[in-house]
């Protein structure tokens, strides 16, 4: 018998599916904890369109992984003394910045 559970022995099995980036898993309390700060803070960002978390059907709000790390950016900026329009505008800039050096990476693997 194979250690991975394959083989005669084992029934097949579907793939194991890890949730995407960009599944909204986390909730107010849980990336409280993990970013500490304040449940106020995150609420705060949202009413700023500074993210926009996923809704339940009983309307709490769920974080995906990409929106955690979006508002640790946010935050980290912040308290470097940056406003929060300052710091979305950063992290605006730089998500565009790492896009086109992407673009560019991907032309210059073409053109060899």
């Amino acid at each position: 018998m194979s250690v991975t559970g394959s083989g005669p022995l084992a029934p097949p099995r579907a793939p194991l599916r890890f949730p995407a980036d960009s599944d909204p898993l986390y909730t107010v309390g849980q990336v409280a904890d993990l970013l500490g700060v304040p449940p106020a803070f995150l609420r705060r960002l949202e009413a700023h369109d500074a993210v926009r978390p996923s809704r339940t059907s009983g309307g709490q709000r769920r974080y995906s992984r990409t929106e955690v790390q979006h508002i640790d950016a946010l935050s980290g900026l912040m308290a470097d003394g940056i406003t929060l329009a300052g710091a979305m505008r950063i992290v605006a800039l730089q998500t565009e910045v790492d896009e086109l050096q992407r673009r560019l990476a991907a032309l210059e693997a073409g053109g060899r």
